[in-house]
């Protein structure tokens, strides 16, 4: 077929689009029956199977992001890039020893709900509007970077894209709630693991590259050899901040979320060691492409010269340059997937948070079941606008690259959030307001680093460009996580001056930890899970296998198709006879 849209995107990449966006729809409405209150539209029950919720787990940490402002990182700057997501890995590793199977003994529907527990009432309404603003506006740097990628293929203003897509990820939530969220989440790991993979041989093999090898011999010498770097005096500072930033942050108990959701601590456990390993595994693939970009294309801005940061299209570029015909609308689906992914996770939790945080406790305290299942679904299509118009916002921010608004903001404003939600899981002594004022100390001290940084108080002379980011995101970040605790540690001992006691709440908060999670009594049975998720699997396992036999490819082309295929109907045919077997 004859390519479309001034790019060698063809018909047949549309069939492929228009397929996933139609399978999207439909997962919602599969999971529709699965909610029946509350509990099981915001976290499933707490019925799901770990597989699930460890492959949610995973696509929260990533986004199209990781295919824009990530991979044009890695092409300016090489693998460096890749030690944000081994930060998240070490993350999630402490989930699993530390954290995790203590985020389900909360047994709570949210996790503000366990911020109420321990840090009382206005500490639920202060981490309410703290979260879900921060939440909205993620998603929106997300949807941002697919709207940017989508833009340059399609010859369409961004605008329309981040409409599109929003409004799409609107209707799966909406219908589905956490159920469709979480098992469109597994789905689109499989696809996305699948594709890069493919799009990551073919990079390799192309005649310019020539294996690993020849990557590695030809690429800049700063892209393996960090230090060579014309702009890297705080290399080392850097990575080591990232890896302490990102342990606090997936450690806190915002982040409990995800394991609400499972059944009892090991479920948890289990989770979180797969979303790990898949965060271990994944870099060593997705930057392969960019690095290999550079040495095939130097001057990206004369591919993209309507980008802003032309850098940011040098996945897609070699997804262009050697994918088969049709399999660059499977490489689109991979990276609709990651934003998808990320953004109805977060529309799903902060219509959560809405609800049992703010709409029960503040606007309707006798407001029934019936009553907040339906004002979950209002306030998840209400978050998806507001997603939306997040994504539009982050269109109009020129100056900045969507790498350096990524962890700037993260090392700004979430680390501040975060650590009095670390500390507090562990340390019973500190009074209620700790939190609050923790949260004040830090975003003050922000404010004190981003003042130092713009009038030289360090006496570094002007900051541009990459030193600038690496500075805000170094000192903020890092000096949150120790201003932070050091002042969360000072309340202890003013605490103790005025003779503080845990509150009953807070005795029963911990109390709970010690106690392990009952898996009996859960409504969703584990073979229901599986057959259906078997049977979506094997439907869009089927569908690439389809593609791989129509379209007219070379013996090398269907070969990728057929690969893909196999690996998702594979775990698909798995997942159903395993649901045939379990009698519950």
């Amino acid at each position: 077929m004859e390519a479309v849209f001034g790019t060698n995107l063809t018909l047949w990449d549309l069939v492929v689009l228009a397929f996933y966006l139609f399978f999207k729809f439909a997962i919602g409405f599969v999971y529709k029956s699965f909610s029946k209150d509350a509990s099981d539209y915001f976290r499933g029950g707490g019925s799901m199977r770990w597989w699930m919720v460890g492959a949610s787990a995973f696509m929260t940490q990533f986004s199209a992001w990781t295919f824009t402002g990530a991979a044009g990182k890695a092409y300016i700057d090489g693998a460096l890039v890749a030690t944000i997501f081994f930060a998240n890995a070490l993350g999630y590793f402490l989930n699993y020893f530390i954290t995790s199977y203590r985020f389900r003994r909360m047994r709570v529907i949210t996790p503000i709900d366990g911020v109420r527990q321990r840090f009382g009432a206005l500490n639920e309404q202060v981490f309410t509007w703290t979260q879900v603003p921060m939440r909205v506006l993620y998603a929106g740097i997300w949807l941002n970077g697919l709207a940017i990628v989508v833009s340059s293929i399609f010859n369409i203003d961004p605008i329309i894209t981040v409409w599109i897509v929003g409004l799409s990820v609107l209707v799966m939530s909406v219908a589905g709630g956490s159920w469709a969220v979480i098992a469109s989440d597994f789905i689109q790991v499989l696809l996305l693991m699948c594709i890069t993979l493919v799009l990551c041989v073919f990079a390799l093999a192309h005649p310019s590259i020539g294996g690993l090898g020849g990557l590695i011999s030809k690429a800049p010498e700063h892209h393996f050899s960090f230090a060579s770097a014309s702009d890297a005096r705080f290399l080392y500072l850097w990575i080591f901040s990232a890896f302490f930033i990102q342990g606090f942050k997936l450690n806190s108990m915002f982040d409990a979320y995800r394991y609400l959701c499972v059944k009892n601590d090991r479920q948890a456990r289990k989770a979180s060691l797969m979303a790990g390993l898949l965060m271990l595994i994944g870099p060593l693939i997705w930057f392969i492409p960019p690095m290999a970009a550079r040495i095939i294309e130097p001057n990206m801005a004369g591919v993209f010269p309507a980008l802003s940061n032309p850098s940011e299209g040098a996945f897609l570029f070699m997804g262009l340059e050697v994918l088969p015909v049709g399999m660059i609308g499977l490489l689109v689906c991979s990276l609709f997937a990651a934003t998808m992914s990320s953004m109805d996770s977060g529309l799903n939790v902060n219509a959560g948070i809405f609800v049992s945080n703010f709409y029960k406790p503040i606007l309707r305290r006798e407001a029934g079941g019936k009553e907040l299942f339906l004002v979950g679904k209002v306030m998840s299509a209400v978050f998806g606008i507001l997603i939306i118009l997040a994504g539009l916002l982050w269109l109009t921010l020129k100056d900045w690259n969507l790498f350096d608004i990524m962890t700037v903001f993260g090392s700004m404003i979430a680390i501040p959030v975060a650590m009095p939600l670390v500390w507090g899981l562990f340390i019973k002594s500190s009074p209620r307001w700790s939190g609050w004022s923790t949260v004040l100390i830090g975003l003050v001290f922000s404010l004190l680093v981003k003042k130092a940084e713009q009038d030289g108080w360090f006496g570094l002379g002007e900051l541009v460009g990459r030193e600038r980011s690496d500075f805000l995101y170094i000192y903020s970040g890092l000096g949150n996580v120790v201003i932070c605790s050091i002042w969360f540690m000072a309340t202890v001992q003013i605490g103790k001056w005025f003779k503080y006691k845990p509150e009953p709440e807070v005795e029963e908060f911990f109390e709970n930890q010690k106690l392990p999670m009952d898996p009996t009594g859960e409504n969703i049975s584990d073979n229901r899970q599986s057959l259906a998720m078997g049977r979506l699997c094997l439907i869009y396992g089927g569908f690439i296998g389809l593609l791989g036999a129509l379209i007219p490819n070379n013996f090398g082309g269907r070969l990728s198709f057929f690969f893909c295929a196999l690996i998702i109907g594979g775990i698909g045919l798995a997942l159903y006879r395993i649901g045939r077997k379990i009698r519950n």
